[in-house]
């Protein structure tokens, strides 16, 4: 598949003003060290002529050199050290998934030439394909399907191909591609690499897999009024069994997918995006650049007031017989923040919360499980001293004064009494905020389900930067945490991405199953938010060194950042979500 487009030659600066090739003569051979073995290879030698197809049992689907990833025919033009980057990895699976999207769009040009399909959020096995209304879901989904197999049962070639960014412009527009056109606007650099597996270009923002085959066992499925690209034998035997992450918990109707509750928020969410001229990445950069950072800002955190103020108002609604409210949320969701802004909106509604924090309730050190790696497991449920909080709550419930616990994370040791005493009165609520705050054995018997109304926080909408990609809210998760990491708490870049993966197991396993329990799911995500992030995550993205095991996430991170306008974060309100990950917060913590 591949054409005969030519990659254009380096544009440089010369006094003559023509461009010129260089005059030195290119090296005949590179030496490549792979896991220690160097070796003398010919100059442009792709990278999978190195790399074992498999390693330790998983496909081989990109190559690290340098710690960067590059796709699997990249041809070799340096010294370098290089390592495989197989389906065993997160990076490596996001290879493949990018492939299987580019895939998608290549099949719904050929099969629904007049419909403008996108992806949309991913899931841990799936990805959503968003499709227009009006369409034949189960007819479009079978005939995508079909011709996704078709195409991988012909082992096309995924290739990258060097554009100007004025002839990509112009391309995009005459297909209709007008988020990458706006992307394209405040591209830096006068070239840009797309790809394709034959007629559908899209911008490469990260590798893709050298060839189709592997995909050639895709399913394309209808579920609950949503069309789902699900992931076959190259993903599925790395990802937990049965567990979906929920990327977009708008999908009509999920049970397992998602809680149906949590639609009504994201719906109106993307509704308002669009009324505000926000539908990618690029217009946002746009609005920047005309001047409308402020009314952004302040119209993002308005929107986010008047959704605490309407889950404040449907605790009210519960009346009598709601006594405990429970919030969840996976790491730097925004669940501080948002405990305190909803505090207010509750006092507002004469209720007053009193808090308690479950990991106050953790056991001691020595009783907490191991994961599978032998690593301390705090995310799982046996981590916490389930009857000590069982037998607060129940005494809370019935109008006892209890001396609450604390846990001294300096020494790993739980103090049963050495917490704030107090008892909850007839206008108060029990606020109980921890990740496992929607499962229901977290009270057992302590609280009848009627007593307990449950919210679920965490970012939902991430802007498209093409049909093909969309901002990951899980990278701007981990961005956040990063930012505050690094900025308040002393903790490095590299030390928060190696620890990232097993954050995200945990999560998967004890958090998003759980989900289809909450009441209400609040989408924390903020527009604006990576553009102001950027300021500090720049430079401590940089902080983390090549060789360095994080590297390859850091640089993709700067990869993601780099696509939009920096905004400063003087005009950030100090109760924003956002203040909880830069510092400068109205609220005490």
């Amino acid at each position: 598949m591949t054409t005969d487009r030519q990659a254009p030659l380096p544009v440089h600066d010369h006094p003559t003003g023509t461009l010129r090739e260089r005059s030195l003569p290119r090296r005949t051979t590179v030496e490549v060290d792979v896991g220690g073995k160097k070796s003398l290879v010919p100059m442009g030698t792709a990278v999978s002529s190195v790399l074992p197809p498999t390693q330790d049992g998983a496909l081989v689907v990109a190559a690290l050199v340098d710690r960067k990833p590059v796709s699997l025919d990249a041809p070799l033009v340096a010294d370098a050290v290089i390592e495989p980057l197989s389906t065993r990895s997160w990076e490596g699976r996001e290879v493949v998934r990018r492939s299987a999207g580019l895939l998608v769009l290549e099949a719904a040009a050929r099969v629904a030439p007049g419909v403008v399909i996108r992806l949309g959020p991913s899931l841990s096995s799936a990805q959503v394909v968003e499709v227009p209304p009006g369409q034949d879901l189960l007819r479009l989904a079978e005939a995508l399907e079909k011709e996704v197999r078709a195409i991988a049962t012909l082992d096309v070639a995924f290739v990258e191909e060097i554009w100007s960014v004025e002839e990509a412009l112009t391309h995009f527009k005459t297909q209709g591609w007008d988020d990458a056109v706006a992307m394209l606007r405040t591209w830096r650099d006068p070239t840009v690499a797309l790809v394709t597996c034959g007629d559908v270009y899209a911008v490469s923002l990260a590798p893709l897999l050298g060839r189709a085959g592997v995909l050639d066992d895709l399913v394309v499925r209808v579920h609950a009024g949503t069309v789902l690209l699900e992931f076959g034998r190259a993903i599925a035997p790395y990802l937990p069994p049965g567990v979906r992450e929920v990327g977009d918990p708008s999908l009509p109707g999920a049970t397992s997918t998602g809680a149906p509750r949590s639609s009504e928020m994201v719906v109106e969410h993307k509704a308002w995006l669009r009324a505000m001229g926000v539908h990618s990445v690029g217009s946002f950069n746009q609005r920047c650049i005309t001047g409308e950072v402020s009314e952004l800002i302040l119209a993002g955190e308005g929107f986010h007031e008047k959704r605490i103020g309407r889950i404040a108002d449907a605790v009210a609604a519960r009346g009598g017989d709601l006594r405990v409210i429970c919030i969840a949320g996976p790491s730097s969701s925004g669940k501080t923040t948002f405990i305190k802004r909803l505090t207010v909106q509750l006092q507002i509604n004469a209720f007053v919360p009193r808090a308690i924090s479950i990991d106050d309730y953790y056991v001691d050190r020595d009783r907490t499980p191991r994961d599978s790696a032998g690593a301390w497991d705090f995310e799982a449920l046996e981590a916490i001293d389930l009857p000590l909080l069982q037998a607060h709550v129940e005494r809370l419930l019935a109008g006892e004064e209890v001396k609450t616990a604390r846990f001294d994370f300096v020494k790993g040791e739980s103090q049963p009494e050495a917490g704030p005493a107090f008892r909850v009165g007839p206008h108060e609520v029990l606020l109980l905020e921890g990740i496992h705050g929607l499962n229901p054995a977290l009270l057992g018997a302590a609280a009848r389900r009627e007593q307990v109304f449950r919210i679920f926080i965490h970012p939902v909408v991430g802007l498209p930067l093409d049909r093909l990609s969309s901002v990951s809210t899980a990278d701007v998760r981990l961005l956040r945490r990063i930012v505050r990491d690094r900025h308040g708490r002393n903790v490095s870049a590299a030390d928060n991405i190696l620890r990232w993966p097993a954050v995200r197991d945990g999560e998967r396993r004890h958090i998003f199953p759980f989900l289809p329990q909450a009441d209400v799911v609040f989408d924390s995500s903020l527009a604006y938010e990576v553009s102001v992030l950027k300021v500090y995550a720049d430079r401590y993205l940089l902080e983390v060194p090549r060789e360095h095991e994080g590297f390859t996430t850091a640089y993709r991170l700067r990869r993601l950042i780099d696509r939009f306008i920096t905004i400063y974060p003087d005009h950030v309100p100090p109760t924003s979500i956002v203040r909880e990950f830069i510092g400068g917060s109205g609220f005490e913590y």
